[in-house]
């Protein structure tokens, strides 16, 4: 029984609240351990039988095995929308997370790069002069330059990026539409690029602006090696992904006097705290100044 009501939870949030496919999927994962240790630990196959203290319970176990506060915050979310859903549904009484507490955590600033060893990665590092060479530089400059999602820079496609108006188009999280504006550099850098890239693919069809040297769409690993590869070649970070890169873009708008709420615009963020965390960089670097600068510091 409680496979079907998970079942339907998943295509809940997959098709009417329109989670991202990564979204999706932790939660799969997180119900589908959840009820393995229910199963395992209380022989447990009937979601009413389920309470707040076999919950408790997982969650402890969960710690024990050194599992982070996010990750455990994480699945406590995974939960409480589970239980809310079943709620609506009819399909229980009580929400046994009415008494779950989640564990604080520390706050974590966001990990960026310095603005010198950006400068240093788009203009003094070697990307090369072929299709290759000019996709991949372009690859980092959009992330930087704009802020971009990792799925939302593989979505793009030609009819994505409007060079009269210098300004892309992105669906992000939960299908949301926005403008992101670029400047005339990252127009040049465009420009370069779809020369060369219709050479590689002279199919009108195939309208996914980056594409690999076999003309298919590039995917997220891809991505991944190539950020952490050329972020290696100025920065000693033990994270070098896109993200780390959309963390850069914000902290260094931040940092030069965009409005905040420009920032959660461009970023897409749905609410102001999410973008807010950006201001803890600003502020250590106002105290490392200061400590550099003032006499009696």
């Amino acid at each position: 029984m409680y496979i079907m009501h998970r079942e339907q939870f998943i295509q809940y949030i997959q098709f009417e609240k329109r989670y991202s496919p990564h979204t999706v999927t932790s939660y799969q994962n997180d119900l589908h351990q959840f009820y393995l240790y229910l199963e395992t630990e209380y022989l447990i196959i009937n979601i009413n039988d389920v309470n707040y203290m076999h919950i408790r319970s997982w969650l402890v176990s969960l710690l024990e095995q050194g599992l982070s506060t996010r990750t455990a915050n994480r699945k406590i979310s995974t939960l409480k929308s589970y239980f809310k859903f079943l709620i609506k549904k009819s399909e229980i009484v009580e929400n046994p997370m009415n008494k779950i507490i989640s564990p604080k955590m520390a706050k974590r600033l966001p990990v960026f790069v310095e603005k010198e060893k950006m400068d240093l990665l788009l203009d003094n590092v070697d990307f090369g002069k072929d299709f290759t060479a000019l996709r991949n530089h372009l690859i980092v400059e959009i992330f930087y330059m704009t802020g971009m999602r990792l799925s939302e820079l593989i979505n793009l496609t030609l009819n994505d990026v409007d060079l009269q108006k210098n300004q892309f188009k992105v669906l992000g999280k939960q299908n949301k539409e926005r403008i992101i504006p670029f400047g005339n550099s990252l127009k040049e850098s465009i420009n370069h690029y779809l020369k060369l890239r219709c050479i590689i693919s002279s199919d009108y069809k195939n309208i996914n602006f980056f594409l690999l040297e076999n003309g298919k769409k590039i995917y997220q690993k891809f991505v991944y090696r190539l950020i952490n590869y050329y972020l290696s070649t100025v920065s000693t970070l033990k994270k070098r992904s896109p993200h780390i890169l959309r963390h850069t873009f914000a902290t260094h708008m931040l940092n030069n006097g965009a409005d905040l709420n420009a920032i959660k615009e461009l970023l897409g963020h749905s609410s102001l705290s999410a973008t807010q965390v950006y201001t803890h960089n600003t502020i250590e670097k106002l105290k490392k100044v200061y400590k550099q600068s003032h006499p009696k510091a």
